[in-house]
């Protein structure tokens, strides 16, 4: 048994359990200090740690991007966190060219055991700028590692996994999420990156999801379930590495596969999916792989149109009667 926590409270709880563990781990970022972070998730921490364990930033995501880099080559464990993913493009520099490459560059020589974190896609009326997602960016990426869930119990124990790893991780969360309520376990534990969750078994269909798409999966799936259709949930939460044999073996099962991202159509985490399962599961398959993305244009700012450009449970439920020849 566990306790009812919030997403931004179990990441919180997780990092300041490692902080607790290890002084080498320090949080830095804008608002993370004085303000108890953007989004309420270092609440406290400043006033546990201090202002050398805390750090609030400059907004420069460039700069303290670099200065985490660089403090996490020379021994430290920087936790950097973005205030948005979308602001975090102008750090790309240092997350791409210079964390990801360390270890290749310098023949193993130099580590680079950082993570950089913060909320990704859309928030209501953010609009186009402030909305997008970026897992398959960072994704496309050797030398990253991206995890990418909305469980908070799950987020608590990736985010420690994440702080022990010696590679660069990138932690992808919802800025619509961080209330969301889940039960978090008592004591110890981590969460290891690169492995898939079932959290819904089937017979009939699998779905593959993750962050806060999860929620709109699992709708969908009970909205089957009573029309008697028996759809197999699955919860990618790491991007890279992809757990490739949990869905293989559930496609295998079920013979038929949607992949639900919020992120745009065109090279996506769904077409990686969906790419590698004719590859592992052809024969298996008994419809073609359909995908459910958000729409292929930049969010709009009206709430009808938010609302019509995201994918929902009945965009998920139409696809699976698809992929079952059922009509929709």
């Amino acid at each position: 048994m566990g306790r009812i926590l919030q997403l931004r409270e179990a990441i919180r709880e997780g990092m300041a359990e490692e902080m607790r563990r290890d002084e080498n781990v320090f949080l830095m970022g804008e608002e993370v200090g004085l303000y108890n972070g953007a989004y309420k998730v270092s609440k406290g921490m400043l006033d546990e740690f201090g202002p050398k364990r805390v750090i609030d930033t400059p907004i420069s995501e460039l700069g303290f991007a670099g200065i985490g880099v660089g403090a996490a080559m020379n021994g430290l464990r920087p936790i950097v966190e973005f205030m948005t993913w979308n602001f975090a493009v102008l750090a790309f520099d240092q997350i791409v060219n210079n964390a990801a490459k360390t270890l290749n560059m310098s023949s193993g020589e130099f580590k680079c055991p950082i993570v950089f974190r913060g909320p990704t896609g859309s928030a209501g009326q953010l609009a186009q700028q402030h909305s997008q997602t970026f897992e398959s960016w960072l994704g496309n990426t050797p030398g990253l590692k991206i995890i990418s869930c909305v469980d908070p119990a799950d987020a608590k124990g990736l985010i420690k996994s994440a702080i022990r790893d010696d590679d660069p991780v990138c932690m992808m969360e919802s800025e619509l999420m961080y209330g969301y309520k889940g039960e978090v376990p008592e004591g110890e534990y981590l969460v290891p990156i690169g492995l898939a969750a079932v959290r819904r078994p089937g017979t009939d269909v699998t779905i593959v999801s993750f962050n806060k798409m999860m929620i709109q999966a699992l709708k969908a799936a009970e909205a089957l379930e009573k029309e008697g259709i028996s759809a197999e949930v699955i919860d990618l939460r790491t991007i890279r590495p992809v757990d490739y044999h949990t869905i293989v073996e559930s496609v295998k099962k079920t013979n038929r596969l949607v992949v639900v991202d919020e992120s745009w159509p065109l090279y996506g985490v769904s077409a990686e999916i969906a790419y590698e399962v004719q590859k592992f599961a052809f024969d298996y398959l008994d419809a073609p792989v359909i995908r459910v993305n958000s729409a292929d244009t930049p969010l709009p700012y009206a709430p009808t149109l938010v609302e019509a450009w995201l994918p929902n449970p009945e965009k998920i439920v139409k696809a699976v009667k698809h992929v079952m020849y059922l009509p929709a």
